[in-house]
């Protein structure tokens, strides 16, 4: 019976499971969470720098970035007025500031020529028109004279002769003053541009070439410095910005067809236009 007893003790000893020690391993669940949150925490904060970081990378790059419709960059616009293309064009407001005339000495006598012409009067079209044509007249009345005097058997009457150069002095002057470019209206003046953008970007052997790529750039990039300064001096006319969108896309237009045909040219045309290569090339965004 005693046996019976120890062997059933032994066996409710084995039967019952062991007491928690100090040597038993802890519990992990709230130490792994904790690490996960600050990793977590510190791969935000790394991405919100990432983000920054490329945020001020991006505003500087557009800071520095061309303009797609001026060519030049911020903080760069005197580049414009060294280029040749500012050059050829009329400054209106010089034109305007005075109304002094240029006096010239001519063989009809001293004629006061405005200091720019209008209508594509150049130096030969001056030459015909102020010295040619009025010595013509003057050598027409003398020869008048001469064979008035011979049939009439009586001295030449110079008076005559001095009538007509004073009416030929006055005609020059009045001629002058009509071809004054400080006559011209706005159309006036834009024509006159036009011709001079076409000579200055000519070529020797052909020195009136309207349909030259270059000449063909310069004279749309005229045109879209125009178009910008009216729109933002008139905000509202948003008619005008899809004018001003095809006018700089034709002109990259032209500009990848003569990259194509010839690098030199098309650098030199870039520098001569104030062109920076990033406002032409790649997408264009208005």
């Amino acid at each position: 019976m005693f046996r019976v007893c120890i062997s059933s003790g032994s066996r409710a000893l084995a039967q019952r499971p062991p007491a928690a020690t100090a040597t038993a391993p802890l519990h992990t669940s709230a130490v792994c969470h904790s690490v996960a949150k600050v990793r977590k925490a510190n791969s935000l904060r790394a991405r919100k720098a990432n983000i920054a970081h490329t945020g001020a990378r991006v505003a500087e790059a557009e800071a520095h970035r061309p303009s797609v419709i001026l060519g030049t960059r911020p903080g760069d616009e005197a580049k414009w007025d060294r280029c040749d293309l500012a050059r050829v064009l009329v400054d209106e407001t010089a034109l305007r500031s005075s109304t002094d005339m240029v006096p010239a000495r001519l063989p009809i006598g001293t004629v006061a020529l405005p200091p720019q012409f209008a209508y594509g009067v150049d130096a030969p079209e001056r030459q015909l028109l102020f010295e040619a044509l009025p010595n013509a007249a003057t050598g027409m009345a003398r020869s008048g004279v001469a064979h008035k005097a011979v049939q009439d058997g009586k001295s030449e009457d110079w008076a005559a002769v001095a009538a007509q150069e004073k009416v030929e002095l006055l005609k020059a002057n009045l001629l002058a003053k009509a071809l004054d470019l400080r006559n011209a209206n706005a159309a006036g003046i834009a024509f006159e541009n036009r011709r001079r953008i076409i000579r200055e970007f000519s070529t020797p052997e052909n020195p009136f070439n309207p349909g030259l790529t270059e000449v063909q750039v310069a004279l749309l990039t005229y045109r879209i410095r125009n178009l910008w300064t009216h729109l933002t001096t008139f905000k509202r006319d948003v008619g005008n910005r899809r004018a001003l969108r095809q006018l700089v896309h034709q002109r990259a237009k032209l500009l990848k067809y003569l990259k194509g045909v010839s690098l030199a040219r098309y650098d030199t045309i870039l520098e001569r236009l104030a062109l920076e290569p990033d406002s032409v090339e790649g997408e264009l965004v208005i």
